[in-house]
């Protein structure tokens, strides 16, 4: 697994210029999943069935990591917001 990177210790404005460059990504990581998924649709109608369901699964995680990330990003700038 990809080490992540530990929020909590980061300023405000560090945190911001994460998000700002997860959000950033959403397009780019949108068209890799749709890519993805394409792949899986077209090798479940033409080759069988391994294959679609291992890429479906990368789509899957690779969707699932970007979220969680930008998430934690967002709590922890919500949780200093409150705070101070």
């Amino acid at each position: 697994m990809l080490p992540t990177k530990d929020y909590t210790s980061m300023t405000l404005d560090e945190l911001a210029l994460e998000e700002k460059k997860a959000k950033g990504q959403r397009i780019p990581f949108a068209f890799l999943i749709g890519l993805i998924v394409g792949i899986a649709v077209w090798s479940a109608a033409h080759k069988g069935f391994l294959l679609p369901v291992a890429l479906m699964g990368v789509a899957l995680l690779v969707g699932s990591r970007h979220s969680k990330k930008l998430k934690g990003i967002q709590a922890e700038i919500s949780r200093r917001e409150t705070l101070g």
